[in-house]
């Protein structure tokens, strides 16, 4: 029987794009670049993502006809055999595996072995900051104890063995020996394999030509082939929403701001100088705007306008992409299509007067449940050994304009907060000291600018506690509605400087479990309400407190405060920000912090009280 290694059109995009490395079925690929990608892939239409990436269309991966894949020749995405680099479990013999090698329907099996034994890829591989991805140089290092002279005697470059000790443990007992003639047995183990140890870059990654190489001095580093390091993939997401008049005129009044404002002439006459990027920072602080907003009007002023190839070779910020979302959600007469369907609900709290439920009531304004919503997730590429090193686009080759896309059904929760309540607390100066905190942590740490393009111009109270609401109201819902945690995921609307003040919930999986019904069904009154306070009563309490609690900083740069993996993180699919920026005291109160429904809690905590008395 043949195997069937295919991957699922929405994985092409998100985890196993161009670049990452697949393990399935005791073999290793990586994805190829979107140039070896087939004719008959499928369009995705997404014009608002597509006009903020500077890009002519989105394309996806061929389908298959159904799960069981019944054309093994079908087109779809190419993934190569990497590492080449194969050991056979039985006789330890290592292997170079070619492209001429490949049998179609057969994994690679060991040519000494009887009977045949499958070939396993090793565990290691080199990466560089600047993208490249290759196998190790198995025998340099086998020789690597060895003097320039005594390596010249080796007859050969892959007579190599993988070799396993009984005598030792863990990495110690792996060694890699070469068997050459002349070689004596050159031998080395794999105590200090992970690192960097000045091997030399290829400049390229597996699926491209020799000929497409670069020359690359960054240094090389070792790393295990399923290292979180490996592949930082970059994707952009938008909903699909109809073009609403609301938004064109706050563009309008918002290109007007930007024209008026004292830098905008400088700013022109300076476009590709020294200044403009402090000239930007300036005007995008005092207006509002964005990157693209910016772009396009300084297109329109110079005549200048870049190329989508140049814009999608550059790891560029993402865009924004939430005003317009923003307007959809809260419009008087919110629009409705065939892939975005809302209509407006409350909490059912209205003739509410005993407490917790009245004080809730005051605290959450609008309510608007999606019935359909249609995503498109574009791939634009990728970084390895850290997300803030050199990018590489999806076409590696930098010839195409398009970039690979999926796109998403299904429903959604979005809720709004009290503006009044809100602004009132936001005030408050232990919360505008505590917020303070977190501000000068983003500002020493590498995800700076990818984190400002989420959270505005400047981190904000309302940011924090909306996010990590959504958060929480997340790992309530999957108790409740029938979706996992990781089929749901959250869009934060928290940019003070477009009066934003909401979040949405909605599913994130790629297949019919996205239209299931369940949130919109859990969003109808009472059972919102009873939602949200069973998620606050369950936030002021975490099984690792107190340390939870009183933490003053956990997470990758210390970005996060009261939020840890028993009470507030979500799986990484289902956050915006990688599980960064997360308080829970800012919900619940603490630490002499005023918490946004900490007197909900209290209420809740009483009415409790008085009924078991």
């Amino acid at each position: 029987m043949s195997r069937r290694l295919r991957v699922r059109q929405s994985q092409t995009v998100l985890p196993f794009g161009v670049g990452a490395v697949l393990d399935v079925q005791g073999e290793s690929f990586v994805a190829a670049g979107i140039g070896d990608w087939p004719r008959q892939r499928q369009n995705v239409e997404s014009p608002r993502l597509a006009a903020r990436l500077g890009v002519t269309g989105f394309y996806a991966a061929p389908p298959t006809l159904n799960d069981r894949y019944d054309r093994p020749d079908a087109p779809g995405a190419p993934y190569i055999r990497f590492p080449t680099w194969l050991f056979c479990g039985s006789c330890r013999r290592m292997v170079r595996w070619r492209i001429a090698n490949e049998k179609a329907g057969t994994p690679p099996r060991c040519p000494a072995c009887s009977p045949v034994r499958q070939l396993v890829p090793m565990r290691f591989v080199q990466i560089c900051a600047g993208g490249h991805l290759g196998d190790v140089d198995w025998w340099f290092w086998a020789h690597s104890r060895r003097t320039p002279t005594e390596r010249q005697t080796c007859t050969s470059r892959e007579q190599l063995r993988f070799r396993v000790s009984e005598r030792a443990a863990g990495l110690e007992a792996l060694s890699v020996e070469c068997t050459a003639k002349g070689c004596d047995g050159a031998s080395q183990d794999l105590l200090d394999i992970l690192g960097t140890h000045g091997m030399r870059c290829s400049g390229r990654n597996p699926w491209q030509r020799v000929g497409e190489a670069v020359p690359c001095v960054q240094p090389v580093q070792i790393v295990q082939r399923t290292a979180g390091n490996l592949y930082y993939p970059v994707v952009h997401s938008a909903l699909d929403i109809p073009e609403t008049d609301t938004s064109a005129t706050t563009d309008q009044s918002l290109a007007t701001r930007v024209r008026d404002n004292d830098l905008w002439i400088p700013l022109c006459r300076a476009s590709q100088g020294p200044r403009s990027g402090t000239y930007r920072d300036i005007i995008k602080e005092e207006t509002g705007a964005d990157d693209a907003l910016l772009d396009a009007l300084l297109a329109e002023e110079t005549g200048s306008v870049p190329t989508p190839a140049d814009q999608v070779a550059a790891p560029a910020t993402r865009p924004d992409l939430s005003r317009e979302e923003w307007e959809a959600f809260t419009s008087p007469a919110p629009p409705v299509t065939r892939d975005f369907a809302i209509r407006d609900t409350t909490l059912g709290l209205a003739h509410e007067n005993a407490e917790p439920w009245s004080g809730l009531h005051r605290r959450i304004g609008r309510i608007v449940l999606a019935d359909r919503l249609r995503e498109v997730r574009a791939l634009s590429g990728f970084s390895r050994v850290s997300p803030d090193a050199a990018f590489v686009p999806a076409d590696t080759a930098r010839r195409l304009k398009w970039l690979p896309a999926v796109e998403v059904f299904g429903e959604g929760l979005f809720l709004t907060l009290d503006k009044v309540q809100l602004n009132g607390w936001e005030g408050n100066d232990h919360v505008r000291r505590r917020v303070a905190g977190m501000r000068d942590d983003l500002h020493g740490s590498f995800q700076q600018d990818r984190l400002a393009s989420l959270t505005g111009n400047e981190l904000s109270p309302r940011f924090i506690l909306l996010h990590t609401l959504a958060h929480l109201l997340i790992r309530q819902l999957a108790f409740e509605s029938g979706y996992t945690t990781a089929s749901l995921r959250e869009r934060v609307y928290a940019r003070p400087e477009h009066d934003q003040y909401g979040i949405l919930v909605y599913t994130a999986a790629g297949d019919a479990e996205g239209t299931l019904g369940g949130l919109v069904q859990q969003g109808e009154p009472p059972r919102l309400a009873e939602t949200l306070l069973r998620t606050i009563e369950a936030a002021a309490w975490c099984s690792a407190d107190p340390l939870c609690a009183e933490h003053t900083g956990q997470g990758f740069g210390n970005l996060n405060r009261a939020a840890c993996h028993a009470c507030a993180l979500l799986p990484e699919t289902s956050c915006e920000t990688g599980n960064t920026l997360l308080d829970r005291v800012l919900v619940v109160g603490g630490e002499h912090v005023p918490g946004y429904f900490e007197s909900v809690i209290s209420a809740a905590r009483v009415a409790a009280a008085a009924t078991l008395e």
